[in-house]
């Protein structure tokens, strides 16, 4: 596979997270298998293919639907909410990359939950806790938090916290990827098409 497909990839992971975002803010439901292969996408730091980061293109269902609807020009298919996500991790990435400390502590903390791995589920409550402490704890300062709008009943619950954060955390770990790929914002809006066909030659491979 191509490093432009790779790219792709990357950005799907980070349509993914934020679809986890939105579905578990407003219904506290969510795809358990893309939740699960998002999570493990922060655990594997040196994939020898970029699929191998999700675990399988099955993995990315949710996010090359995701990435595909975004891109699509068809009326009323662009979700502003999902719009706000997306542009929100990958700012929050840029500031990440460029500020050495922050990436330093990420790295030890993530070699800390590798070894925790060995004991324990990646997917048990108090891992997800653990997860979710790293973005509140390294990546919210970096920047303005990112806003998550859905049921206030469902957002107050500390388990539900948890995922979103871990899910967040998937999501730069995505976003890092794509910029490692050589993903820049602008080719969102300048190669618009040429992504999208993309992302419909993944999506056909599906099983």
């Amino acid at each position: 596979m191509d490093n432009y497909f790779n790219m792709q990839l990357a950005l799907a992971g980070v349509c993914q997270s934020a679809q986890l975002v939105k579905s578990l803010a407003r219904t506290s439901k969510i795809d358990q298998e893309a939740f699960e292969a998002s999570l493990n996408s922060i655990v594997i730091t040196d994939p020898k293919e970029t699929i191998d980061t999700f675990g399988g293109l099955n993995n990315l269902r949710v996010g090359l639907g995701v990435l595909e609807s975004q891109l699509n020009n068809r009326a009323g298919k662009k979700d502003s909410e999902m719009t706000r996500y997306i542009a929100d991790l990958l700012g929050l990435e840029r500031k990440l990359t460029n500020s050495p400390d922050s990436l330093g502590q990420l790295a030890s903390r993530i070699e800390h939950i590798k070894r925790q791995k060995m004991h324990s589920s990646l997917y048990d409550s108090p891992m997800i806790a653990n997860l979710a402490s790293i973005y509140k704890d390294v990546i919210s300062p970096l920047g303005s938090k990112i806003q998550v709008a859905g049921n206030p009943d469902i957002l107050k619950q500390a388990g539900i916290q948890d995922k979103v954060r871990s899910v967040l955390l998937a999501g730069i770990r995505s976003a890092v990827l794509w910029r490692q790929l050589g993903g820049k914002r602008r080719n969102i809006i300048f190669q618009r098409n040429k992504i999208l066909r993309v992302a419909q030659a993944l999506s056909k491979q599906l099983n």
